[in-house]
């Protein structure tokens, strides 16, 4: 396991670089570490919200009130007190998606069957298997990384990102699966769709899923 980095991240900003590995196991621990700094907000009042991503924290900061080695030596002494960054133990929501596979719906699976030298009912079933972890939110409002994908289901990104992806379309890349919560650009290898509403600023929070959560996708005719 690697030592934490600290570093600026614009004026500012700190970015807290806990691996360089995006995982599970190091997307709970930035978790457990942003909920210590979001503890000594109560005490210290030019910090920010601090933002969780797979393997770091990313800390704002008042530049008026602290500068970025006051900041530094403050998380550094978080750090050094609670090492361990232990997740609290809560269960967590369980999501079932219902997701039609291929097809319109899926226009990669045939090519990424392909490429793995399988077959696509192989890559649905391994898709499909696996309960995923919430690793954080980004790229877009609702949009889950999620976490980690069957060892037989790593292949890269497409070589030239689709203009539009259409809402609901479940992909594959690297280590991780996700959902597009709205149409968008993206790059990801789309395995299916699902109906269901990831993203709603009328709900209350308004993404579906949060960090933690646990998602199964569930092959639907």
């Amino acid at each position: 396991m690697a030592a934490p980095r600290i570093r600026p991240f614009g004026e500012a900003a700190l970015l807290v670089e806990l691996d360089d590995v995006a995982s599970i196991a190091n997307a709970r621990r930035s978790r457990a570490l942003a909920a210590s700094i979001e503890r000594l907000r109560g005490e210290v009042d030019w910090l920010g919200v601090p933002l969780p991503a797979a393997a770091s924290v990313l800390v704002p900061f008042e530049a008026a009130s602290a500068d970025a080695q006051e900041a530094a030596a403050l998380i550094a002494a978080t750090i050094g007190a609670e090492a361990t960054f232990e997740p609290e133990r809560t269960v967590p929501r369980t999501h079932r998606l219902r997701v039609r596979y291929g097809g319109d719906d899926g226009p990669d699976l045939e090519n990424v069957a392909s490429e793995l030298g399988l077959r696509p009912a192989d890559v649905v079933e391994l898709h499909a298997a696996a309960a995923y972890e919430v690793l954080f939110l980004g790229f877009a409002p609702g949009f889950a990384y999620l976490g980690d994908v069957d060892v037989g289901l790593l292949v890269p990104r497409l070589a030239t990102p689709r203009i539009r992806v259409p809402a609901g379309s479940v992909a594959i890349a690297g280590t991780m699966t996700a959902v597009y919560p709205h149409a968008s650009p993206g790059g990801w290898r789309i395995l299916g769709r699902t109906g269901a509403r990831l993203f709603d600023p009328a709900r209350v929070p308004p993404s579906l899923l949060r960090p933690g959560d646990h998602v199964h996708f569930v092959p639907s005719p």
